[in-house]
């Protein structure tokens, strides 16, 4: 046995899903090599008989069989390909390179399926997978155009990912593409499992509250993002796109609802911008207005508010802590439970228990109604990452407004203005109101 095929039995010889295996290709005795959890052999070995050639010269064996492939003599490079799900054809295990083939893959990707993590309203219920290609391919049904460039990355050393860069020539801002160009480059080492390992090769610090890289697994909403100048990123094994850079107004606009009318677009965004507002503010209004402030409110209703509150226990600081604690508790178990009982235990936990805690003079009313509406409101914003974001960032109104009462809560929205203002994706300001580049004026 030669060098070269020891050598991959060397690297990932310790495998039994790893096969050699000797057949008669029309005239020509050969080796295939391969991994069988990746390659179907059997319909592979159809495929390459009916592109072959029959009356094989012994002189030129491996001439005639690089014609079904490249021929490859690097033994890490071949490791590398076998990973990846290619068929190696070599004339014997003596040979000192091989023919690398596309072979018929064993089916490891779920089909193209309905969006299930976003909704969208009057737009293509399309979404992305966990196959990059095919989510390129995708987006090329979304986009049309001689204009598109595809860029393709190897990244990692103990794990070797696909990552692939899709932009607009002659649209994308040329200094936003060589920056990240540059750093994918300049880390290309670095193994990518999750969307915060990509954040770090890109440069982009992983401890910011509001999200540097937006996701979407709306083909549509990927492809707008082109025509704005934005770039699109593809991660083998994450079934969302990644769009750079993210700004502000990605919490409230989507492109989907240009299918509206122009006034009925502009009530939707303006009733998502009023839900952030609410979720931000009114959980730090309760407080100060019952705590802090009450001489703010009338009389009636400030009477109204402490017979609400009459043998409960606790300040109304903890109250609202302990509910939203809860609240927290309730959601994140909605989302980790089966989809068979989370509906129920959702229920559970938002009306018996809240009913419950009403009635043992736990809470008052109003705080109910105060987290319903928060919850409600906090809703509307888009993507799961925003929503995550809000619902940290109300915390913060809430200690200022329970310290300074109503001025607090103008003083917590501009301490939150302060830090958005101080955020950057890849150089780009995320308070950043202007028009994206090749966007009109309709939205």
């Amino acid at each position: 046995m030669n060098s070269l095929i020891k050598e991959i039995k060397d690297s990932i010889g310790d495998n039994d899903d790893l096969f050699f295996t000797e057949h008669q290709l029309t005239d020509l005795s050969v080796v295939f090599i391969g991994l069988n959890s990746l390659v179907d052999l059997g319909p592979s070995i159809k495929q390459l008989e009916k592109m072959g050639q029959k009356n094989y010269s012994s002189k030129e064996k491996l001439k005639q069989i690089s014609q079904l492939g490249e021929i490859k003599r690097n033994a890490s490079e071949i490791t590398s390909l076998l990973l990846e799900g290619k068929l190696m054809i070599a004339i014997s295990l003596n040979s000192d390179s091989v023919v690398s083939v596309d072979p018929v893959p064993v089916k490891l990707n779920r089909a193209i399926d309905q969006i299930t993590n976003e909704n969208t309203m009057l737009g293509p219920l399309v979404s992305f997978n966990e196959d990059s290609l095919t989510n390129i391919g995708v987006m090329r049904k979304q986009l049309l155009s001689e204009k598109i460039r595809v860029k393709h990355f190897r990244t990692g050393i103990h794990h070797k990912k696909a990552l692939s860069l899709i932009y607009y020539e002659g649209i994308v801002e040329e200094n936003l593409l060589e920056t990240v160009v540059k750093e994918i480059k300049g880390n290309s080492k670095s193994d990518l499992y999750s969307l915060q390992d990509v954040t770090k090769m890109l440069g982009i610090t992983p401890y910011s509250i509001v999200p540097r890289v937006k996701t979407t697994e709306i083909p549509s909403e990927a492809a707008q993002s082109l025509l704005k100048g934005k770039i699109v990123l593809f991660l083998d094994g994450l079934p969302f796109a990644l769009i750079l850079p993210s700004v502000f107004i990605d919490m409230f606009f989507l492109e989907s609802d240009k299918n509206l009318t122009f006034p009925l677009m502009i009530s939707l965004r303006s009733l998502r911008i009023a839900g952030t507002l609410i979720a931000l503010i009114f959980p730090g209004l309760y407080v100060a207005l019952v705590a802090v402030n009450p001489e703010v409110l009338r009389l009636e209703l400030a009477l109204s508010i402490a017979q609400s509150r009459e043998g409960v226990p606790y300040p109304a600081f903890i109250e609202i802590i302990i509910m939203l604690v809860v609240l927290e508790l309730i959601m994140e178990a909605s989302v980790r439970l089966p989809k068979s009982i989370g509906p129920t235990i959702t229920m559970v936990g938002g009306i018996i228990l809240g009913q419950a805690a009403v009635e043992a003079q736990l809470v008052s009313n109003l705080l109910v109604i105060v987290l319903a509406a928060t919850t409600i409101a906090n809703s509307t914003v888009i993507g799961v990452q925003n929503l995550i974001s809000i619902r940290l960032l109300k915390y913060i109104v809430l200690i200022f407004s329970s310290v300074f009462g109503v001025l607090g809560i103008l003083a917590g929205v501009f301490f939150i203005c302060a830090y958005l203002a101080g955020v950057s994706s890849i150089g780009v300001p995320y308070l950043n109101f202007k028009h994206s580049k090749g966007e009109g004026n309709n939205g």
